[in-house]
């Protein structure tokens, strides 16, 4: 297991960022080097609220180490921080899928260059009320015929005659989550493309709450969220075609759990790079990124997507 240490690496590698851009005419105003020698300055952050708490972990870990910076990390889901990304208010934006060309194309056109860096994993679950003692298991055709575009599915027996003639109250994340735009792709076919008659929200944890409310409830969101909220609902297991697989860390990673399992994102602005305590901040989620997955609840990257992180990282701070 990795381990947090008091001036480690991204220290040094912050250190040595300063020196090389004061001898280039200094980084942006209110950031790089404190009086004393540490960092300083604030990193603004914002976007996926599936990716937040991945975020938060890891600034609340540099923090405890690097004093004079403050990192600040919003949720206005994936869509919304590329927005905020694109018209130059944040460094970094959090993001639950990778960006989509109309995205670029407006960070291109306000000259926003950045960088993508995968940060963690994490499953995509389908969840119940901890009242439904039916449903076990559902296969995607079921999940693409209760949540297609035009689905008139608004009772339990309609998923399956077997299911109880119960109510089907459904939450799921707003448009501009990363989140809605990976399910509605891997399970509609086509991202975007969903059902309008359910109860949205770009905070999962009103997600959460509006399926504990209900027995009928059906939703989905970021599997972290299900640890989190142990007992208070169910995730369901998903049948791709090769039989019924729970969500977990273990078949995230061996790919069994498909087609909801997923690599989580950050993108980082070129120009925010060349702010010592941004690359430090990079460098330092990905040399931390198993403590940092574990105390945010997420799957860390396996030792491939670890080695390619690490060199992206590498060849973006000169580390």
């Amino acid at each position: 297991m990795l381990r947090v240490t008091k001036n480690g690496r991204a220290a040094a590698v912050a250190t040595g960022l300063a020196l090389a851009l004061t001898a280039c005419g200094g980084a942006d105003a209110g950031s790089g080097s404190s009086a004393d020698g540490g960092l300083s300055g604030t990193i603004q952050i914002d976007g996926s609220s599936t990716v937040a708490p991945l975020s938060e972990a890891a600034a609340e870990q540099f923090q405890e180490e690097n004093g004079g910076v403050r990192v600040v990390v919003g949720t206005s889901g994936t869509g919304g921080g590329f927005q905020k990304f694109c018209a130059g208010e944040t460094d970094i934006s959090d993001a639950s899928r990778p960006i989509k060309e109309e995205e670029a194309a407006l960070c291109e056109q306000n000259g926003i260059a950045f960088e993508q860096v995968t940060v963690a994993n994490d499953g995509l679950a389908v969840v119940v009320n901890p009242e439904n003692d039916w449903a076990q298991c559902l296969t995607t055709e079921q999940l693409a015929a209760i949540w297609e575009p035009g689905s008139t599915v608004s009772n339990w027996n309609q998923v399956d005659p077997s299911f109880p003639d119960e109510p089907l109250s459904l939450f799921g994340p707003g448009t501009d989550s990363g989140t809605f735009d990976y399910f509605t792709e891997e399970i509609n076919g086509e991202g975007g493309a969903s059902r309008t008659d359910f109860q949205p929200a770009e905070d999962d944890n009103v997600i959460v709450q509006g399926v504990q409310g209900s027995r009928g409830a059906l939703g989905y969101f970021g599997l972290s969220y299900v640890e989190e909220n142990e007992g208070a609902i169910r995730a369901l297991e998903v049948d791709g075609g090769d039989g019924c697989v729970a969500p977990s860390a273990e078949t995230v990673l061996d790919g069994s759990y498909t087609p909801l399992g997923r690599p989580l994102f950050i993108y980082v602005s070129d120009q925010a790079l060349a702010r010592p305590e941004v690359a430090a901040f990079i460098d330092f989620y990905i040399e931390n990124d198993e403590t940092i997955a574990e105390q945010a609840l997420f799957i860390p990257l396996s030792d491939e997507q670890q080695e390619e992180a690490r060199a992206k990282v590498e060849s973006l701070t000169g580390a």
